[in-house]
């Protein structure tokens, strides 16, 4: 067969997995604290593979099928701290192709397991600076294509249309009463989430703003404080890895665009995992951290439209299930040794949701959020 057979053959078969699939539900959810204002929870855990990332996977590998960059047999490699390593993997077995995760040590085990169960083999380092470097190796030692999610997420997907997220989102919204969300609130993992949303909104001429919720160890928070300066940015980094598995990194990635987001928070860990615990007795399942995160940028979010007397909706993502997370975040013992107080967080947390005790945040915005 030859590569252009091959790349049509495989092409093929990812659309007949999308054919396949339904779209991922949209969840309401009380704010008990805050009156004329509904919630939304983007649910991307129904994915096949469970997590906001199976869109991510699907529009890397057409991306990279389209650029002629993948080949019959040769290995997929990807820098990653595990959710789109499971979805790659997913996709790299759908067209028989080896696949190579290139991950942190501490990455929880059911994610390693999802990954293997898939079909992939991950390859584990010390640091998450390392992740990128060991990649860019593994890929000339093997032949293989690095498909460097970090570089490539915000302009893999096609942020017209074509089902990404944000169309979605808005035509699930349409008989809702407030079909036009105030607020769409996501956190930065690569940060072409974010892109895609402000990008799709601001081409569809919609009003809605996008805040990002940054977790406590990340860099993407100072970079676009330091962008909205009009100060340099891209080369910035911080020491550690995040906690909250997914999102946030060590250094701004170059999937990240500051001026397509509205406005940015930093949100403690303790409290993002407090959210979590909220989120899941509300739904009756467990989520992930990073859902924890979206939901605190809610709360800021709901505030602010509280201030400036506004109602309307407020959409976010549940990015995957805390099914996941059994020996990390729903382990009492993790969060001893992470010096997490849970029951100061949970009271902390509860009073917020009640509307009692406003998020007290680092804020950033390109303008005025409460106007």
């Amino acid at each position: 067969m030859s590569q252009r057979e091959w790349v049509a053959a495989a092409i093929r078969k990812i659309d007949a997995d999308f054919n396949r699939s339904a779209d991922t539900h949209l969840i309401p959810m009380d704010l008990p604290g805050f009156p004329g204002i509904d919630l939304y929870l983007k649910d991307e855990s129904s994915h096949p593979t469970g997590s906001l990332k199976h869109r991510l996977a699907r529009s890397l590998f057409l991306y990279a099928l389209a650029n002629g960059w993948l080949r019959e047999g040769r290995p997929v490699i990807e820098a990653s701290s595990g959710s789109t390593a499971v979805s790659e993997a997913y996709f790299a077995r759908l067209l028989g192709l080896p696949f190579i995760a290139v991950m942190p040590a501490t990455t929880s085990p059911e994610k390693i397991a999802a990954i293997e169960f898939h079909g992939g083999r991950c390859h584990l380092v010390q640091s998450a600076c390392q992740l990128n470097a060991e990649s860019e190796q593994l890929a000339q030692q093997t032949g293989g294509h690095f498909m460097d999610q970090f570089t490539y997420a915000e302009r893999a997907t096609d942020w017209r249309a074509n089902n990404n997220i944000a169309e979605s989102i808005f035509k699930q919204m349409a008989d809702e009463p407030h079909p036009v969300p105030e607020w769409i609130v996501c956190s930065p993992g690569t940060g072409g989430t974010a892109a895609t949303l402000g990008r799709y909104v601001s081409y569809r001429r919609h009003d809605t703003r996008i805040l990002c919720a940054d977790p406590q160890v990340s860099v993407f928070y100072d970079g676009y404080v330091a962008a909205a300066a009009g100060k340099p940015w891209r080369a910035l980094t911080c020491e550690g890895g995040s906690r909250v598995e997914g999102i946030g990194r060590p250094r701004v990635e170059p999937s990240f665009i500051p001026t397509s987001v509205d406005a940015m928070v930093k949100v403690p860990d303790a409290l993002s995992l407090a959210a979590m615990r909220h989120v899941t007795r509300q739904l009756g399942r467990r989520v992930g951290g990073s859902t924890g995160t979206n939901f605190i940028g809610v709360l800021q979010a709901a505030q602010w439209m509280r201030e400036a007397g506004r109602g309307g909706s407020i959409v976010t993502i549940l990015c995957d299930s805390g099914e996941r997370y059994a020996h990390s975040y729903y382990d009492p013992q993790w969060y001893q040794r992470q010096g997490i107080d849970i029951q100061a967080a949970d009271e902390q947390l509860a009073q917020m949701v009640q509307g009692q005790c406003p998020p007290v945040l680092p804020v950033c915005s390109l303008e005025p959020v409460n106007g």
